[in-house]
């Protein structure tokens, strides 16, 4: 951090107020102005304590009590330098020593005895997969397990904590702890063809979930999907790594309109090693998303049709084991006249073992609430209003707790009701953003807060809400912003020329002047159901933008989420219109503002953001002096199914919406005497393929434009591994050159 000591000395001297300190990407990068946060939290079973990785171990807490953090693996030697010890077997001699090694934690569980399985180190697939060595704690020796098989992942114990199950090249696999045994549970596994156990690339990308199986709560049968992918359409993309020859890298990537992966339930029984498919219906373009087990051993899974306007929960009881299909009921039944979004498990759950669920849903009201149901009766609404459940925290056999917007859509704040809808309670009463890790039980929970204004900080509360202890209050996070007079976001509301009401926020410079004309910058995602508008910390490169004297502006526009289902929904079936239209208003009323230079506004977007500011370059007829777009999807036909037909339905049912909007057809329009655009991708992008940028660069080139373009060769949709920092360096140069 730079410090301006001549300024300092000035103002001490004559008694003026101290120069700010300034700042550039550097210290954001380095995560000078992060907030503290736990990470890899997870709550044990006997509802007092919790673990958290730090410094390449397994800390174990108490809630309730301010003691230092037990480390549950082993120090090498009494080491203090963070080295655990690994017995490890020398395979020339045949014995077994023990090494001190810093572990690198991707993940890690803990069986019910307290052994743990330790995920160490990652070799990334895509954006949740990884493969990675596995260790394995039994209280006395930490050592490797399943270490002659390659390219492990999803490993899991099952619920007795007896053995683990796993993925290898597309099989499933089940090593017993006690004996040293593996079996092969399936044997048709195949790159590009079939896969067990685990997902495809775009269940990965939408459902946000690797692990496709789950174990009975008696840890006798194993239920998994199985992917047929044969029919998928293969995608090349090319990797350089600094080698004479490239290579092609080859997957299965569903563009929208094309044939997904055929998915089958299965359901394996550990005693016998037989293997039953479960009936899911005929309909073999259909998804399923979510499978499990309820609380007394009945599996259950859910169905999404090809348009994604039905979900369906089914549940069956294994009864006798060769004809499970044949018990079968309908427990949820939801549909929608546009679309059903995407859920987690954060949205539903089982109560009383089994006989009643929890689920979040927005089709009734229009709002997404709360409610309790029971296979063959109507939903109880648990909650109502103008305002939106987003997340199911936890519940005892008495009340529910979750988060919601009813204070504020741009806030997150903690309530428990109930299980008949009354003594609703608000237990974070503190203006921002609350995200919330239940313990066992919700005896205790942990609290992680923040503002605009304010770093926040990380509490330890129990059941009523009531703070037991501050884990961390960033206190020194909010004296150094403090000094150097960070700029916060300031928050607003507009009508755009059409009527609608848009949220906002605009940050500007510390020394901030209102009779000076700033250049702006506006920021933003847009896409379906996202939120960049939040009373939350967060310090980005933009604030370096806003140091260096530019005013930088978000808005989220119509179909953006957590302002109901009409607001949110439509956009459907029309990307990139009302959108479009909506971040075009927002630069016109800040050109209307005296403290901004009309002339000098740009425009930024990642990914969908992307999407939007190449659209807002070419349709705002020179209204923009710049934009950014960052690996940009510049045709939805170009994108994946479950997504691109989500929102906008099926290619060969709605042509125009898929091709009126897309940049690739806007380009003409783009005044590129007036708008100077930066177009940025990475060429091992899986997500949104570098083909979209290389097709811009045709349909910008046919149309005669000048433009800018920055290649990122083998960094993927995030810019990792390499490129993060360099990207957001060079958009601060490029505004800087530009605005």
């Amino acid at each position: 951090m730079r410090i301006n000591l001549l300024a300092m000395l000035i103002g001490i001297l004559y008694g003026t107020a101290v120069a700010a300190q300034t700042f550039d990407y550097d210290d954001v990068a380095s995560g000078r102005f992060r907030p503290a946060q736990l990470s890899g939290i997870r709550p044990m079973a006997d509802g007092e304590h919790y673990t958290v990785i730090r410094k390449g171990n397994i800390l174990k807490y108490s809630y309730a009590e301010a003691k230092a953090g037990e480390a549950l693996l082993p120090a090498h030697d009494s080491d203090t330098t963070g080295l655990v010890a690994v017995d490890t077997l020398d395979r020339a001699t045949g014995r077994r020593h023990t090494v001190g090694r810093q572990l690198h934690i991707a993940d890690y569980a803990i069986a019910p005895n307290g052994a743990l399985l330790i995920a160490d180190g990652q070799r990334p697939i895509y954006r949740h997969s990884f493969t990675t060595r596995y260790l394995y704690y039994d209280g006395k020796h930490l050592q490797p397990v399943l270490a002659d098989i390659e390219a492990t992942r999803d490993a899991a114990f099952t619920p007795d904590g007896r053995k683990i199950v796993f993925s290898s090249r597309n099989d499933l696999y089940l090593h017993d702890l006690a004996q040293g045994t593996t079996r092969r549970i399936t044997h048709d596994g195949a790159w590009n063809k079939v896969i067990n156990g685990t997902t495809d690339w775009v269940y990965e990308e939408e459902f946000g979930f690797t692990q496709a199986y789950a174990v009975s709560p008696d840890s006798r049968y194993i239920a998994y999907l199985r992917f047929d992918e044969s029919q998928v359409p293969l995608f090349e993309m090319m990797r350089y790594d600094g080698s004479l020859y490239n290579r092609a890298y080859e997957f299965k990537y569903p563009k929208a309109g094309d044939c997904n992966s055929t998915v089958t339930l299965h359901l394996y029984d550990i005693e016998t090693e037989r293997t039953v498919r479960i009936d899911t219906g005929s309909d073999t373009t259909q998804y399923i998303p979510r499978i499990g087990w309820t609380p007394r051993g009945e599996l259950w899974y859910e169905t999404r049709n090809r348009h994604q306007n039905e979900i369906v929960f089914r549940r069956l009881s294994v009864g006798t084991f060769g004809t499970p299909q044949a018990e079968q009921e309908v427990v949820y039944r939801e549909t929608s006249p546009r679309y059903i979004a995407h859920e987690t498990d954060r949205s539903f759950r089982w109560l009383d073992k089994g006989d009643r669920f929890l689920v979040m849903q927005e089709s009734a009201t229009g709002w997404m609430h709360l409610y309790t149901g029971r296979s063959g009766e109507a939903l109880r609404p648990l909650t109502a209003g103008k305002w939106e459940v987003t997340q199911i925290v936890g519940n005892t056999a008495e009340q529910v707790y979750y988060l919601s917007t009813e204070r504020s859509p741009l806030e997150r704040n903690l309530y428990a009701v109930d299980l008949k809808g009354r003594n609703k309670r608000l237990l974070t009463p503190d203006k921002g953003f609350h995200t919330v890790a239940p313990g066992t039980g919700m005896k205790y929970y942990i609290s992680t807060f923040s503002s605009a204004g304010d770093p926040g900080r990380v509490t330890i509360c129990n059941a009523k809400g009531q703070t037991v202890r501050t884990v961390d209050d960033n206190a020194a996070l909010r004296r150094m912003a403090d000094s150097i007079r960070l700029p916060h976001k300031e928050f607003f509301t507009f009508t755009t020329e059409r009527g609608d009401t848009l949220n906002g926020y605009w940050i500007r410079p510390a020394d901030f002047d209102p009779a000076h004309r700033y250049p702006c910058l506006l920021t933003q995602y847009s896409g379906p159901g996202s939120q960049s508008v939040q009373n939350r910390w967060k310090v980005e490169w933009e604030d370096v933008m806003v140091q260096n004297g530019c005013v930088v502006v978000c808005t989220d526009g119509r179909g953006t989420g957590y302002r109901g289902e009409a607001f949110k929904k439509s956009t459907y079936g029309q990307l990139g219109r009302f959108e479009v239209e909506d971040q075009l208003s927002t630069a016109r009323y800040m050109a209307s503002q005296p403290w901004i230079d009309p002339q000098r506004i740009a425009i930024y977007g990642w990914s969908y953001g992307g999407f939007m500011a190449l659209s807002c370059a070419c349709r705002g007829d020179g209204l923009f002096k710049a934009a950014i777009a960052v690996a940009p999807v510049t045709s939805w036909r170009f994108y994946d199914t479950i997504y691109s037909e989500l929102y906008n339905g099926l290619p060969q049912e709605n042509p125009d919406g898929y091709g009126d909007n897309a940049p690739l057809a806007l380009a003409p329009l783009l005044r590129d005497d007036r708008t100077r655009l930066l177009l940025i991708h990475g060429t091992a992008d899986d997500n949104v393929h570098f083909q979209n940028s290389i097709e811009m660069i045709r349909a910008l080139t046919d149309a005669g434009k000048e433009f800018d373009v920055m290649i990122y060769p083998d960094q993927n949709h995030s810019m990792l591994p390499d490129c993060t920092t360099a990207v957001r360096k060079r958009m601060i140069r490029f505004l800087s050159r530009n605005l």
